[in-house]
């Protein structure tokens, strides 16, 4: 299997990385094929959630990837992009993360990074567009989320080098998603559960479309899906939704 070596595009300004990388892979570029952005002007994030992507605050990047392996183990794609961020700020700014099911990158509670995969049908065949946004600085995101969200500034108390955290993500993407073609999903999952404290013994609440119930994390199924342990000891399996701590007192 060849090597995973991503080719980077600088931009000053999007609309979106994720809908450049999408554009170029509609018309055939290959695998790898990475964009940068220094500002999103409508970034998004799951959900079809707006991303606050002001100019020189945040690395906003995405890359096209196509595996070669069954579509039913692509739902590990962004398990394995969260586990290459939380490695790569390790090493780049000594900085410890968490990883909230299924993919946010977490300081404490407050969000340091959201990560969007989204597959689409292109002239060479079905593709999945790769979104990585972290928070470098604390003008990342508006005031009024100052008590969910946080940066690597914030979180470190030193200046963020972009470049080498963009260098350092490439590195670690690299890494996981050759791991992921070449063990497949059990590594991923492995990997993944002994990084997050969501994996396990987690009081959690759930919310998916109209239902919310409260439960306790019981681990992933193989292609990533949470198992939830309700309150009336039915194991739920949990594929799309949010998920919230409870902690104390809000765990009632």
């Amino acid at each position: 299997m060849a090597t995973f070596q991503p080719k980077i595009i600088h931009y000053s300004s999007l609309p979106s990385t994720n809908t450049e990388a999408a554009r170029h892979a509609q018309q055939g570029a290959p695998e790898g094929l990475a964009i940068v952005a220094a500002e999103q002007t409508a970034g998004r994030g799951r959900l079809e959630r707006q991303w606050a992507s002001p100019a020189a605050a945040g690395l906003y990047f995405s890359v096209i990837l196509r595996p070669h392996l069954d579509l039913s183990r692509w739902s590990l794609i962004p398990l394995l992009a969260a586990l290459a961020v939380h490695e790569s700020l390790l090493e780049s700014c000594s900085l410890e993360t968490d990883i909230k099911w299924p993919n946010d990158i977490l300081v404490g509670d407050r969000k340091l990074c959201g990560i969007l995969a989204e597959n689409i049908e292109t002239v060479a065949g079905r593709a999945v567009i790769l979104g990585i946004g972290i928070n470098l600085r604390g003008d990342a995101f508006p005031p009024e989320l100052q008590d969910r969200a946080i940066s690597i500034e914030e979180a470190t108390g030193a200046i963020v080098d972009l470049n080498g955290v963009l260098q350092s993500l490439v590195r670690s993407l690299s890494k996981y998603y050759e791991l992921f073609q070449a063990a497949g999903a059990e590594e991923i999952v492995r990997q993944w559960s002994t990084r997050s404290t969501f994996a396990k013994d987690k009081r959690v609440r759930i919310s998916a479309g109209a239902e919310t119930f409260n439960g306790t994390t019981r681990g992933l199924e193989s292609d990533g899906a949470l198992l939830v342990e309700t309150d009336a000891g039915e194991i739920r399996i949990v594929r799309a939704g949010d998920v919230t701590s409870l902690r104390g007192a809000a765990a009632e």
